[in-house]
């Protein structure tokens, strides 16, 4: 293709502010996350408390976007992609949706069987206390914010393919995929 165009199959408004609502909660969860080890003891809490709330604010956006897609589905792929790139497209994006929803959940029951639930200093967005539903548990603990930490590193690894792909298709093939989402 000669130029950058938009395509016929954009995505529509409300899925496109959910896509890019998505894009800052992620990138500072991702940041609170990777930095928390290095907080000192006196300031931890309130960065667990932002961590938590952005990891929780991203769930609830995930779960929305979900449910928007479920009644309105995306357009459909370009019918010039390979098969590979279209499984790969779709299987980059089913995982993206999977770990929005997986990760939360393993850090929010990680913290409890740590017993630290999302309340007093880490209460959502600073004010929202979910009650404790699990007594402590480090081994249960331990296993899950060990998988929340591994599924991180899966997550990084997801949006590099992800944002990979949509500069490859932007800047190599200059098919238009990227204009679906702007």
């Amino acid at each position: 293709m000669s130029g950058i165009t938009r395509p016929d199959g954009s995505y529509g408004a409300v899925a496109k502010i959910f896509h890019w609502v998505s894009v800052p909660l992620m990138i500072f969860a991702i940041a609170s996350g990777c930095v928390i080890g290095f907080i000192r003891d006196s300031s931890k809490f309130e960065f667990y408390a932002i961590h938590e709330s952005l990891g929780f604010t991203l769930f609830l956006v995930a779960v929305a976007r979900l449910a928007w897609r479920r009644f309105n589905p995306p357009p459909p792929l370009p019918d010039h992609l390979p098969p590979l790139m279209r499984r790969a497209a779709e299987g980059a994006h089913h995982a993206l949706y999977a770990v929005l929803i997986i990760q939360p959940v393993l850090g929010f029951f990680g913290t409890n069987a740590w017993g630290f639930p999302m309340a007093g200093a880490t209460a959502y967005l600073g004010f929202i206390d979910f009650p404790k539903f699990m007594e402590a548990n480090a081994t249960l603990g331990t296993i899950l914010l060990a998988a929340h930490k591994y599924l991180g590193w899966a997550i990084i690894a997801l949006l590099f393919a992800h944002i990979g792909g949509a500069i490859y298709h932007h800047t190599i093939r200059r098919d238009g995929t990227l204009m679906r989402i702007i």
